[in-house]
């Protein structure tokens, strides 16, 4: 029986476009290995990662007649590694990719091995011919490789015949899925509504100076310090200086409190090295080192991408700095949650489609019915949106995140809220708060343009179905009214039978296919059964002495 193996040495569990997944779901019909390894390892950790899987991917070759290499995300930072475990001197392997250094540096090593490979020939817009690439198969060929500078994920290359032609001939088959979700087989052009899409997530986060956590049968708890913190204002240490920052008390606070002012800094030039460009940096609500990050509007594919590269930035250099940060919801009971609200807008042939003097809050029909879509299918949104059980414990009221299924002008306590400070035609947008960066944003994304795509077709009026405008803090309302306003899943498993039941609006193209999403609830139902397993402290803390 051939056997999928889905090597992953990146921070999701399933190849992040879409679009390919959908290719990929074909060679899945046998049944997936998912080996996990975290998140992006630098240059300097990768091997002893790869070391590591490579243990693990032998026992699974060495269980059937495995064919099948699923790689993401970054064929070309750990290909040489991982193909070292399974090929001999004097194999030979096809590659699809553009010669430039990326792809060319780990080829090289594996031919100072005695790997021999040749490249498939791809044209300037990263055509490849899968026929061609049949005809260069030779006696000796063992591995074909797609990697992400051929293009491996636009419709450009048939991905579906090149594993055709590989299960026939009896190759590994490694694919670098790590692509945008520029990928998606939606073309906003073919139907007429717009041809970009332009969104810009606001990334907060949490700064510690330490974290500890263990999770074994005789202990489970968490430990999370940082000298900024409300509870450390009376340690007798050198290093308090009485500039702790307050319960909930750090939006915008300057130097001394801020203590990561310069850090952020730093992390917002690095970001500009890396050609992501940056709009601001502050400190967030929450006193124990709660910041954010904003960047400047771009192209939803772009920004995907750029998704992946800022948290790696802001990771690698807290940690550098001697301090750990993390994107996790909810890490401080009591205090703000982080979310990645997303602010986004259309265009077609480049004029805004969001802006109308004359519309409320100088909103178009258009900005309408997008957000239409997404309130109708928000509950369903969260499963890729909000994925994680975390998640649900940032969204409760009294913490600036959102509670409700509803729009308003600048009011936090609305699951879309249009910025008042957004005037001009190219910058009027609306911006949507329930997501976190715990979210694949190729899949985020992608689904939030599905969702906002299909309210326009089907022109979904978000004031006719009671959805607002809500221009008043829903949080003052009385408990009987606040009945009548329907709010977001409040567990991850309500946002998965929320997928379950509305999906239609994502399979539409074959952009989220059947099997991928059956396949994303059932992991996602695993680590949610996993969890609810696990006692927790503060059940010790509730019932102990019962």
């Amino acid at each position: 029986m051939n056997r999928t193996i889905y090597f992953d040495n990146g921070s999701t569990s399933w190849p992040k476009a879409p679009g390919v997944a959908g290719a990929m779901a074909e060679l899945l019909e046998n049944g997936a290995f998912n080996i996990n390894r975290g998140n992006y390892a630098g240059a300097y950790e990768v091997e002893s990662l790869v070391l590591d899987t490579r243990e693990q991917l032998a026992r699974l070759f060495g269980a059937g007649d495995s064919r099948y290499v699923i790689f993401t995300p970054g064929v070309t930072y750990s290909l040489n590694y991982f193909l070292k475990g399974f090929l001999k001197p004097g194999d030979h392997v096809l590659v699809s990719g553009l010669e430039h250094n990326a792809v060319m540096r780990p080829l090289e090593q594996m031919r100072k091995w005695g790997v021999f490979y040749d490249v498939v020939p791809v044209d300037g817009e990263g055509n490849l011919d899968a026929d061609r690439l049949e005809a260069m198969i030779r006696p000796d060929t063992k591995a074909a490789v797609m990697t992400h500078a051929s293009n491996v994920c636009g419709t450009v290359v048939p991905i579906r015949r090149i594993g055709e032609i590989c299960k026939r001939r009896g190759l590994f088959f490694a694919v670098d899925t790590a692509q945008s979700a520029g990928s998606l087989p939606v073309d906003m052009k073919e139907c007429g509504i717009a041809d970009q899409m332009v969104i810009g997530p606001e990334f907060e986060f949490y700064l510690f100076d330490s974290a500890r956590f263990e999770v074994s049968p005789q202990q489970c708890g968490y430990r999370i310090d940082t000298r900024q913190a409300d509870w450390n204002c009376s340690l007798d240490t050198p290093g308090n200086n009485g500039y702790e920052v307050p319960y909930k008390g750090g939006y915008h606070v300057a130097a001394p409190q801020d203590v990561g002012y310069d850090l952020r800094s730093r992390m917002c030039m690095m970001m500009e090295d890396w050609g992501i460009k940056v709009k601001y940096h502050h400190h967030e609500v929450g006193g124990p080192g709660q910041m954010e990050i904003e960047v400047e509007l771009a192209d939803m594919p772009d920004m995907a991408d750029n998704t992946m590269i800022i948290k790696y930035i802001i990771k690698n250099m807290a940690a550098k700095e001697g301090k750990t940060a993390t994107f996790l919801p909810k890490p401080i009971y009591q205090e703000a949650g982080s979310g990645m609200h997303v602010h986004m807008l259309l265009f077609k042939d480049g004029q805004p489609l969001f802006y109308d003097e004359n519309g409320y809050s100088g909103l178009s029909r258009t900005a309408h019915y997008f957000m239409g879509g997404l309130l109708k299918h928000i509950a369903s949104l969260c499963a890729f949106t909000n994925p994680s059980t975390n998640s649900f414990k940032r969204l409760v009221p009294g913490f600036e995140a959102p509670v409700t299924i509803g729009y308003a002008t600048s009011n936090r306590s609305a699951v879309i809220r249009i910025p008042a400070y957004a005037k001009s035609p190219e910058t009027k947008r609306f911006e949507l708060r329930n997501p976190d960066a715990t979210a694949n944003p190729y899949y985020a994304y992608a689904a939030i343009l599905m969702a906002g795509l299909d309210g326009i077709e089907n022109q979904i009026d978000p004031e006719a179905n009671g959805w607002g405008p809500y221009d008043f803090n829903l949080y003052t309302l009385s408990e009987e009214e606040q009945k009548k306003i329907k709010g977001l899943p409040k567990s991850l498993g309500e946002a998965l039978d929320a997928l379950e039941a509305d999906h239609d609006y994502l399979t539409k193209g074959g952009v989220f296919p059947e099997r991928l999403i059956d396949v994303w609830v059932a992991r996602k139902r695993t680590e949610l059964k996993k969890m609810e397993q696990i006692p927790s402290p503060a059940e010790f803390k509730m019932y102990y002495d019962l």
